[in-house]
């Protein structure tokens, strides 16, 4: 995708074990990038939220690996490797992709015969699960392409775009492919308290690819629904369970309930590796819970472009800040992965 007519991937890992990343914290105020060359960095990366986004952290969590691997003395090598992976799992709990992602790199690195084998196998097997998630994202484009018409209005939540993951998005991109191909379309943006990566990210996004849109508060989507004004859903997702269960950004629960009310199709849109196969269903997918300060604080320009953070909470009240919920997947018309359109239930190809 483009910034200003210039390509950017969220994710780019340098031969010499050095990543960039662009910093979402600054969007949509600011551009700028990241540099790290050690795990630990990157890892941080990960918990403060500069890089943000199933398939994003999923690229990240495996250049850290990589990174690791670079820089690990030959003795004890795999030991301090392992202490990498330990620490980049623990960043971050509910997105499925950076798991699949660290282990990725993990297990190419097996049977390597020295630590040389080793570092080559976790350079390339990195760059891979960039470059497949960025080939995933842009098929997943092409099948939803399929569901969309001239005119529609389409509701999305959070921030499921390219800024989410290598390149293209999950939930943006059928918009995305939609657009390119000149079908008139209007894009309801959920701005998603508490950390508002619809209107920040989303609406930034959609911005410089020049697609209509609008931000609105997370409650007002219901009544435009019923004013018929939606006619298609297209969220994201951070992590599938077995059975179709989907945890994403929370507020999207409650938007597949608003769907199914006013006979809205509500679409998920996710590359394969945001399905955990061995969870069985959303009751088993761990809930990250962040800190409050979230929901008590925001962070922006003043008229004069200088950023403050100022509370909008009463003083003194208290909070909770579940950062994902569940949505069932009797309230999913369909998920969208790079090998096409299927049924929630099981994951089975709709007929």
């Amino acid at each position: 995708m483009k910034v200003g007519g210039v390509s950017w991937r969220t994710v780019e890992l340098g031969r010499d074990g050095r990543l960039v990343l662009i910093d979402q914290k600054q969007i949509p105020f600011a551009f700028a990038t990241v540099e790290t060359v050690d795990w630990r960095d990157t890892a941080r990366c990960i918990v403060d939220m500069t890089v943000r986004g199933a398939g994003a952290i999923g690229a990240t969590g495996a250049a850290g690996v990589a990174q690791a691997a670079i820089t690990a003395p030959d003795e004890g090598f795999f030991a301090a490797v392992d202490v990498a992976v330990a620490g980049l799992r623990a960043t971050r709990p509910t997105a499925q992709n950076l798991f699949a992602g660290i282990e990725r790199v993990r297990r190419a690195m097996d049977g390597a015969s020295s630590p040389a084998e080793a570092r080559e196998r976790a350079f390339f097997e990195a760059r891979a699960v960039a470059d497949d998630d960025a080939s995933a994202c842009k098929a997943i484009g092409e099948h939803g392409r399929a569901l969309i018409r001239d005119g529609m209005r389409i509701s999305t939540h959070c921030n499921a775009g390219w800024l989410a993951f290598v390149d293209w998005g999950s939930a943006l991109s059928p918009i995305y492919a939609a657009h390119r191909d000149g079908l008139r379309l209007h894009v309801w943006v959920d701005e998603t308290r508490p950390r508002q990566q619809g209107a920040r990210l989303t609406a930034w996004e959609l911005g410089q690819e020049g697609v209509p849109h609008a931000i609105v508060t997370d409650g007002v989507i219901g009544s435009i629904m019923k004013r018929g004004e939606v006619d298609l859903v297209i969220v994201g997702s951070d992590r599938i369970a077995a059975n179709g269960d989907v945890a994403n950004k929370v507020g999207t629960y409650a938007l597949a309930v608003l769907a199914k009310h006013h006979g809205v199709p509500f679409y998920v849109a996710a590359p394969s590796a945001t399905i955990d196969w061995a969870c069985p269903n959303g009751d088993a997918i761990p809930i990250e819970e962040r800190s409050t300060d979230e929901v008590h604080l925001v962070h922006g320009p003043d008229a004069q472009g200088a950023l403050h953070t100022v509370r909008v909470t009463a003083p003194g009240a208290g909070a909770r800040n579940p950062a994902f919920d569940v949505t069932p997947a009797a309230l999913i018309t369909g998920i969208i992965t790079e090998r096409g359109v299927f049924a929630p239930g099981g994951l089975q190809p709709r007929l």
